[in-house]
């Protein structure tokens, strides 16, 4: 679909609640995602809706790429989380820029190769692969595997035998260093069920270097999630150095270091760039020798995307106002789940005086909110709110409860835009 009027760059932009480090911003009193207005999207597709912008997805995965090769070399891998956003789209935009992925399942194993991305380049996470999973992954000649139990370090050596496939294996160490985040996406601490602790993960590189079908490459470590502090990040990856070297001085060479990824954007408060990240991790796992593999997600996509919803009522009850919307936390679970903060804007400017309300959506739970206690101009009936930062784990954990059907996504390039996911309709139900 074609924009017939490219956006004028004359235009003077609206100040008052402009948003900022993202590709959705104010022309002329209106909303646009690079050169398309939000209502002209929302008018084609309907809402609720994802949008996406092309150039801000491609941007933001080299600023990673390009940093990292400055950094490090052609040591340096960038693995896209695919659980943050796993569009084919998307996957395919990041392996024409360059990226490999990380997976944690069998199905984000098969997206990743359906998008062309290079199986060497290609990482499976997860404290749970079960052995048919394992199976494709060794078929597929990915990168490695990261073991994170003694338990699945045998189902990996029972599966590479079975096959008569040399298995690379590395191991998640969970460093216990606390990052501060909402702890439903902490994992660095020994009470998480992530990674094993520094002893068992020695234990298991050793017994992976004696077995014939198993070959060690790598340590990892995930702390966490939308972490904004690059200190945590440093002391993760120099443990990991240190482990590293002291199985060097044991003859078992490891060939990579994975900081993990993790890395927070701005919700409601300032957050690192891409490439303040690597150049703060970089030059530990350089020093050391090793090659650097880092599993960015939310940093690459979340600010690249917005939920696009409709006003469907609003409603008075006692001392609160409510905005209802047609979506909720089915089409965008991260505020019920987390507390999660999402800049909220109407499409179109409204300088009236704002108000405070909940905007919440149409799901049988009191939990079903998009924002509470938020100012908002006054909205009516039929008029379109922007969800921005809604880029990752916006769609990816989406669901159908209370019969809701998931929303359409639509990638945005210069002055046009296409529907790259259809609307779920009824039928998907079955």
């Amino acid at each position: 679909m074609k924009v017939r009027d490219r956006l004028n760059n004359s235009l003077p932009r609206t100040p008052v609640s402009s948003p900022t480090n993202t590709p959705f911003a104010y022309h002329a009193g209106e909303l646009y995602c690079e050169g398309v207005p939000a209502a002209t999207i929302a008018e084609a597709v309907g809402t609720p809706v994802y949008v996406y912008s092309q150039s801000d997805v491609v941007s933001r995965a080299r600023s990673y790429l390009d940093t990292a090769a400055e950094a490090v070399g052609p040591a340096a891998l960038i693995c896209y989380a695919v659980k943050a956003n796993a569009n084919p789209t998307i996957l395919q935009l990041l392996r024409e820029a360059g990226t490999g992925a990380d997976v944690t399942s069998g199905g984000e194993l098969f997206l990743a190769l359906y998008a062309g991305i290079d199986p060497h380049k290609i990482i499976f996470s997860g404290v749970g692969k079960k052995p048919a999973e394992i199976a494709e992954a060794l078929i597929a000649g990915i990168r490695a595997i990261h073991v994170e139990s003694e338990m699945e370090l045998l189902a990996v050596a029972e599966e590479a035998e079975r096959l008569d496939i040399i298995a690379p294996v590395g191991v998640r160490v969970n460093p216990n260093i606390s990052a501060e985040t909402h702890p439903y996406i902490s994992t660095g601490l020994h009470g998480h069920k992530f990674g094993v602790p520094r002893e068992r993960a020695v234990a298991m590189l050793r017994s992976a270097a004696s077995h014939p079908y198993l070959r060690p490459v790598g340590l990892a470590s995930h702390i966490g999630s939308q972490i904004t502090d690059l200190d945590p990040f440093g002391q993760a990856v120099r443990f990991l150095v240190k482990l590293a070297d002291e199985m060097k001085n044991e003859g078992i060479a490891l060939d990579y270091i994975d900081a993990g990824g993790g890395l927070g954007i701005d919700y409601d408060g300032p957050a690192p760039n891409a490439a303040d990240w690597i150049r703060a991790i970089a030059p530990i796992v350089s020093a050391g020798g090793y090659g650097l593999v880092v599993e960015p997600g939310r940093s690459i996509v979340g600010r690249s995307g917005a939920l696009l919803t409709q006003v469907v009522y609003t409603k008075e009850q006692g001392e609160k106002r409510f905005v209802i919307t047609d979506a909720g936390m089915t089409d965008l679970i991260r505020p019920t789940l987390y507390q999660a903060y999402h800049p909220i804007l109407p499409v179109t400017v409204n300088d009236r005086p704002t108000e405070i309300v909940d905007i919440v959506g149409p799901i049988c739970e009191s939990s079903d909110f998009l924002a509470q206690n938020r100012a908002l101009p006054p909205v009516e009936r039929g008029d379109l709110l922007a969800v921005l930062h809604a880029g990752a784990y916006g769609y990816a954990m989406s669901s159908n409860y209370n019969g809701r059907l998931r929303p359409a996504e639509v990638m945005v390039a210069g002055d046009s835009f296409r529907v790259i996911r259809e609307r779920q309709t009824y039928e998907a139900l079955l």
